[in-house]
């Protein structure tokens, strides 16, 4: 349905929700976002890759999410996947729109997905990750504003202030 609909939307409890328009802010940070875990992927040498917002996360038959960016492992995506099975990392970066929605709805779904480990919750506004990390069957959740985030699996080291960079 989305490819022939242009615009960005989500899917949620069988529902499809248009995206709301972005400020600088946010697209700033979405962009170093996805640079700083696409170098981190690469200075690791680990099998995965870093995809920018726009891919689907599917989290069951009736709720579809895209997150801002996302780490998935594994062999390479088929060039015309619209959806990315076994991602391991996903990222939301807040806007005054979604913040209440990413630090619920999408923290309970993402978590429903096996494969994710790790969701970051990125604030553009108080420079701060919000890093929640599956922990066997709990969620560990911690704060950062600067130094390192270890994400392992897949065994990345990922740089706060980089988060932050401008593009």
């Amino acid at each position: 349905w989305s490819e022939a609909n242009p615009g960005r939307y989500e899917l949620v409890q069988g529902e499809v929700y248009a995206m709301a328009a972005e400020r600088a802010r946010r697209a700033r940070t979405r962009v170093a976002v996805f640079d700083a875990l696409r170098s981190a992927v690469r200075g690791a040498g680990v099998g995965c890759e870093a995809m920018p917002d726009g891919m689907t996360v599917r989290i069951d038959a009736h709720t579809a999410y895209e997150p801002d960016a996302l780490i998935y492992c594994g062999p390479r995506l088929d060039p015309d996947a619209v959806e990315v099975k076994g991602s391991v990392v996903v990222v939301e970066v807040l806007s005054p729109s979604t913040r209440r929605t990413d630090a619920s709805e999408k923290l309970v779904g993402y978590f429903r997905v096996p494969s994710i480990q790790h969701y970051l919750i990125v604030d553009p506004d108080r420079r701060m990750v919000i890093h929640h990390r599956r922990a066997g069957d709990r969620i560990e959740t911690a704060f950062a504003q600067d130094g390192t985030s270890v994400l392992d699996p897949p065994g990345l080291t990922l740089s706060i202030p980089a988060l932050f960079e401008e593009p």
